[in-house]
This record gives C-alpha cells, sequence and structure tokens, in this order.
C-alpha cells in the first residue's frame, strides 16, 4: 500500500521523455501479474456473494497475495519497475480489501463496527491522494505500517473464510483470525491516520513560502 512519510513526500517530477508508453508498460511480466490480480477481484466478489464458493474464493486469495509478493520481486529482478505498476500494485490492494470487506460485511462474517473504520480509513487516503496531487505531489511511498497493515489483513481473510462452520478447522482458524483481524485493524487506520497528518503537513509546507 502507498503511505507517505514526511521525507518521502516530494513533488511530483516531470514525465521522463523515453519513458514507455503505459500500454507498453503493461506486457511487462510484473504488470500483467498486476493486471491479472485485478482481473480476478470481480471473481473473488461474485465467488463469495453468488455460489459461496470458499474454498474457490480461499485459492483465488492465496493466488492474489502471491502474486502480490512476485512481481515485486520481478520488477527488481528484471529491472521492469514502472510508473504503470507503481499504480497498478496499491490498486488491487485496494480493492481486494475492499471487496473482501463488502463480502464479508454481507454475509456476516464481520460486522459494521470493524467495516466501517476500514472504509472510511479508504476515503480518508482517496482524498489525501488527491490533495497532495492537486497540490503538485508525487505518489508517496510505501511505508512499513502500510506495509504490515496490508500483510496481517490479507493473512486475516483467508483465516475469516476458514471459520465457517462448525468444523474442527474453523475452531482452530477462528482465535487466529481474529487476532490478526484485530492487528489488521489497528494497523490499517494507523496508517491511514499517518497518512492524513502528513498529507496535511506538506500541503502546510507548501503553501507557506506564499503566504509569507
Amino acid at each position: 500500500m502507498s503511505e507517505p512519510s514526511p521525507e518521502r513526500v516530494t513533488e511530483r517530477p516531470p514525465e521522463r521523455r523515453g519513458e514507455p508508453s503505459l500500454l507498453k508498460q503493461a506486457f511487462t511480466v510484473p504488470n500483467i501479474l498486476s493486471l491479472l490480480r485485478l482481473a480476478g477481484v470481480p471473481v473473488f466478489l461474485w465467488l463469495l456473494l453468488g455460489p459461496r464458493q470458499d474454498g474457490w474464493a480461499l485459492a483465488l486469495l492465496v493466488f492474489s497475495a502471491l502474486t502480490d509478493w512476485l512481481d515485486g520481486k520481478l520488477a527488481r529482478w528484471l529491472d521492469q519497475m514502472s510508473r504503470l505498476g507503481q499504480l497498478l500494485d496499491p490498486a488491487a490492494d485496494r480493492l481486494y480489501i475492499g471487496a473482501t470487506l463488502i463480502a464479508f460485511l454481507v454475509r456476516g462474517i464481520i460486522p459494521w463496527w470493524i467495516f466501517a473504520p476500514l472504509v472510511l480509513r479508504e476515503l480518508v487516503v482517496g482524498v489525501c491522494i488527491l490533495a497532495l496531487r492537486r497540490n503538485g505531489f508525487a505518489p508517496p511511498d510505501v511505508t512499513y505500517v502500510g506495509k504490515a497493515a496490508t500483510f496481517v489483513l490479507m493473512y486475516a481473510f483467508p483465516f475469516l473464510l476458514l471459520t465457517q462452520g462448525g468444523s474442527a478447522v474453523a475452531a482452530v482458524a477462528r482465535p487466529i483470525a481474529y487476532a490478526f483481524l484485530a492487528w489488521g485493524c489497528v494497523l490499517y487506520v494507523w496508517s491511514g491516520a499517518l497518512y492524513l497528518i502528513q498529507t496535511i503537513s506538506a500541503i502546510r509546507g507548501a503553501e507557506r513560502p506564499r503566504g509569507m
């Protein structure tokens, strides 16, 4: 996930000449993996809310987590880091988290008081991104709090799926799922609060010279 830190909220660089078009960037291996992850979001949501095939939904979620880890590794290894990849990766993360929260709320897997602060955090982050761009700042870099929040939530979601039913597996998965969910929620909301504070600080710092 893209979270800003004070020293990493920088002015947006100009477009680099000779940079491949977004269409050409899409045909690199890391970006193909990211596009596959994005394409899996509606399928994942349908599996949870339509036929309720939790096993296939769980497999797709695991595939998403693996490709999320792999595309970053391949981008660095193959020297295929791109502007498109910087947009696709956090977009896929947010869409999977959003789709999972909506499906879990509809099915009663999580209560509304878990759903509401996480969705509010996403809205706040979206407003912060727009505010940064309007003031000429580049998209902020990823921080450890944001990475940890996404990582923990992506572990919580599969375990929450396993808690459905009264099997022995569900009984074992339940405390693990709730522990990951609690930590994930705290880190996710905390990273959103840091995002808001750092965005306000960056914008105020940019406006101060103009008021002097």
